[in-house]
């Protein structure tokens, strides 16, 4: 088992957590017609905003209530009812989404009080869904705050059954998949495509790849989520064949959505890397009516093919590794199927997930504390969001990118690393980027014994 080493220092050096509140609205933002308000001080709200219009490179519908000095003590009720009324009557989206932040959960809010206090006082905005989340920044991270919104979504648009829906009403094509934070909406669209193979629909909860994938809307301005699961839809996931739950993170959604459809679910740690890959493949060849698809096979043996172009260059390179546990953990099962080894790993949070983690110990702490494992242990790599690459740079070793945010790149926010397919790509990506450090690289063989006859060996 792997051990676990926890925080022993009183401040964190180059922070590697974001704070729950974000991941919150990133959920959000999955579905359709959708505006998150954050219900904190107005800095909060634009920091992140800053973040996600980095990372995606688009306009994020996201706003605050923006409470003062007066509101932070006395407290925020009214912004927080004030908000909403302004919203409502400017926007009148489907669903609001308010996460609170650490200022107000400090303050003592009681944001379910406050949305009781909105609806008697407003009632012409029945029709308009508020879903409250606790969200301090004090406690989790991204990853944590994105599962307690999804969670939440399950629990207010869900209806309760006492037993499964008859067999004769079931969709036998209708699979719901619960998606974890880290996966991206490239992620979700090889998933998408994977299961369409086995002649089954998908729909996701919140669905990322319609809302966030960087395409271009047909209005010229819309100041809500474009794209996104519609929330309606979300009333018949008790319909579906089955539900696939993917990230350790989404146990609460997923025991919450059981409780309420009794639909069979199957979960998966994630589905990074060959082996995990193939289980996943494996229970959809058993929930679809034909067996494996001849295309989806052949994206394997391109992945197996990958793994044999690249192992003389990837073989017992030392990587460090830093992210949220769920993408922790992916990354580490991935880069060891493919003969890395993971010399630093390190998590903002602790979660049961770590134990799992494919390296002999996860440090919780920050990117002070991967520089310092990952010097010690001579890493010549390190996967990280775009907060490493100051520490990369120290470390002299090549950043990979993964995660949220990467505000540096153009298109990392869409980066498939699941699935046979995206598999193989990051596999070169990573390949080529140590071929470049002249690692692995096979010079040609020269004979003492060959007269020199060209004007490169006579140079020579």
């Amino acid at each position: 088992m792997t051990e676990i080493i926890k925080r022993n220092k009183a401040l964190s050096v180059s922070p590697l957590k974001t704070s729950p509140a974000i991941g919150a609205a990133l959920a959000f933002m999955g579905l359709r017609r959708a505006m998150p308000m954050l219900h904190g001080s107005q800095g909060c709200t634009a920091f992140g905003k800053v973040f996600f219009v980095r990372h995606f490179r688009e306009p994020v519908a996201l706003q605050s209530t923006a409470i003062d000095q007066v509101s932070a003590v006395m407290g925020g009720g009214d912004s927080v009812v004030e908000g909403l009324r302004t919203i409502c009557a400017k926007s009148r989206p489907d669903v609001i989404g308010v996460p609170s932040t650490g200022l107000t959960e400090t303050q003592g809010c009681d944001l379910a009080g406050d949305v009781r206090v909105f609806r008697e006082k407003y009632p012409e905005y029945g029709d308009v869904a508020v879903i409250p989340v606790t969200t301090p920044d004090y406690t989790g991270c991204f990853e944590t705050g994105y599962a307690k919104a999804v969670e939440a979504i399950v629990r207010h648009f869900v209806p309760k059954r006492t037993e499964r829906v008859p067999p004769a009403r079931v969709r036998r094509h209708q699979i719901n998949v619960l998606a974890a934070s880290h996966l991206t909406p490239g992620d979700l669209e090889i998933l998408q495509q994977t299961i369409a193979a086995f002649g089954l629909e998908a729909v996701f909860v919140p669905d990322l790849a319609t809302a966030l994938d960087g395409h271009l809307g047909g209005n010229d301005f819309n100041p809500l989520s474009d794209g996104g699961l519609p929330v309606g839809i979300l009333g018949d996931l008790g319909l579906a064949r089955a539900t696939l739950v993917i990230g350790a993170s989404l146990k609460g959604a997923a025991d919450a959505l059981f409780e309420r459809t009794h639909v069979p679910d199957y979960r998966f740690d994630h589905v990074m890397g060959l082996t995990a890959y193939d289980a996943f493949v494996d229970v959809l060849r058993g929930l679809g009516a034909k067996g494996v698809p001849e295309k989806v096979e052949r994206r394997r043996t391109q992945l197996q093919d990958a793994m044999l172009d690249s192992h003389f260059v990837l073989g017992l390179t030392r990587v460090a590794v830093a992210a949220d546990p769920d993408l922790l953990k992916g990354l580490c099962d991935f880069l060891g199927d493919m003969g890395m080894q993971v010399v630093a790993a390190v998590s903002p949070v602790n979660a049961p997930i770590l134990k799992t983690v494919r390296a002999d110990s996860v440090k919780i702490g920050d990117l002070g504390d991967l520089e310092t494992i990952a010097r010690a242990g001579g890493a010549e790599m390190v996967v990280c969001n775009a907060h490493g690459a100051h520490t990369a740079r120290r470390l002299g070793a090549h950043l990979v990118r993964a995660g949220f945010p990467q505000y540096d790149v153009l298109g990392g926010f869409r980066q498939p690393w699941v699935g046979y397919g995206g598999g193989r790509d990051r596999l070169f990506e990573i390949a080529n980027a140590l071929l470049a450090r002249h690692k692995g690289e096979v010079a040609p063989y020269r004979s003492l014994y060959k007269e020199a006859s060209g004007p490169e060996e006579s140079a020579a």
